[in-house]
């Protein structure tokens, strides 16, 4: 078997234990908790075991298998399946998460019967579209209906509570008078049923802003956390809120330099498309230093979402497997053999933590 050694992501156990305590903390001091969401790291065990020593409720992922591993490590956190089930996984869904999210009358009908079937109470979210048009029940009146049919019609389930998705397809924001439609839904709920609920979810790492800013509702009373423990990277991005006392080196990607010359800057010959069948732009900047990483978009998608940690690099371009660099200003002579290391967000993190020709090291 091959030794892989590189390309690796090095994983910050410390830095990445200290990002879920400052988040349950601060989310804690409002009433607010935490499930730990690790599809991001593609469910690691090791790190799976931090969030349980770090104050979160609840681990949370989209992934099935994930889920599986978590219970054989013998992990006693509850457990949520955060993407709506597939039909034909409702017996698994019962057997290995203990709270799921969803949105279809069908799917709830399965999952009644699979846990009858098991002896089992599954809790379920009842998910509200408030707009960013991903999952969730876009007729309140409906979802109301169905929370009374599995409250009283479906003794295999627990109506725990209902949810939102904000920021992740329809790029709407988690504002205070969205928050507050989710809370009137709930509310409404409540109404029919006679009694609270358990759980109203508001959301993700994009609804942490009304923690930060001390606008969150009363009520909401659980967020669903992934990016910002993990990369703590979009939200000072794209929003500007201060994450000072979050760690952003959680991942550091490691790959190997496989060559090294001067070449010209733009291609010699008549121009198509690239390997991806798209047709690319380039400068002409006359000889430059270059050097190729040993890793590519099958690895991690866009080289666009990674950042050379070097002085005077710069990515110029990637193909599947072969990563192309610019390195005339590099601060140090850069040779073949020689280790790279680039920060990562979100978006490469979850295809690298996902790539098994990427080898995870805890540090």
């Amino acid at each position: 078997m091959i030794e892989q050694l590189y390309p690796r992501l090095e994983i910050n156990a410390a830095h990445l234990k200290e990002n879920i305590e400052t988040v349950v903390r601060k989310c804690a001091a409002r009433g607010v908790s935490v499930t730990g969401v690790v599809k991001g790291m593609t469910g690691d065990i090791e790190c799976c075991r931090l969030y349980v020593d770090s104050g979160c409720t609840m681990i949370g992922t989209s992934r099935l298998d994930q889920l599986e591993a978590i219970r054989e490590d013998g992990i006693d956190l509850p457990t949520m399946l955060i993407r709506i089930p597939m039909l034909s996984h409702a017996d698994e869904v019962v057997r290995l998460a203990d709270y799921s999210l969803n949105s279809e009358v069908r799917v709830l009908e399965a999952l009644n019967k699979a846990a009858l079937r098991r002896g089992k109470s599954h809790k379920v979210i009842l998910m509200s579209d408030l707009g960013d048009l991903r999952e969730g029940f876009w007729d309140k009146e409906e979802l109301v209906r169905v929370a009374v049919c599995v409250e009283r019609e479906m003794p295999g389930l627990e109506l725990a509570g209902v949810g939102t998705n904000l920021g992740c397809y329809g790029s709407i924001q988690a504002t205070p008078d969205k928050l507050a439609e989710l809370v009137a839904t709930a509310e409404a709920v409540e109404e029919m049923i006679g009694r609270r609920l358990e759980i109203i979810s508001g959301g993700a790492t994009s609804t942490y802003l009304r923690i930060l800013d001390g606008n969150i509702s009363e009520r909401i009373n659980h967020l669903r956390i992934g990016e910002l423990i993990l990369n703590a990277r979009d939200l000072e991005f794209f929003y500007g809120a201060d994450l000072s006392d979050m760690h952003k080196d959680v991942f550091t990607l490691k790959a190997e330099i496989i060559e090294v010359k001067d070449k010209p800057t733009y291609p010699q010959g008549e121009i198509g498309v690239d390997a991806f069948g798209r047709t690319q732009e380039y400068t002409d900047r006359g000889i430059r230093r270059r050097a190729i990483a040993a890793i590519g978009k099958v690895d991690y998608s866009d080289f666009d979402d990674l950042f050379p940690k070097d002085k005077g690099i710069e990515i110029i371009g990637a193909s599947s497997d072969h990563t192309i660099l610019d390195i005339e200003d590099a601060e140090r002579e850069i040779r073949v053999g020689d280790i790279l290391d680039f920060g990562i967000d979100y978006a490469s993190l979850v295809f690298l933590s996902n790539c098994r020709d990427v080898r995870h090291v805890i540090v």
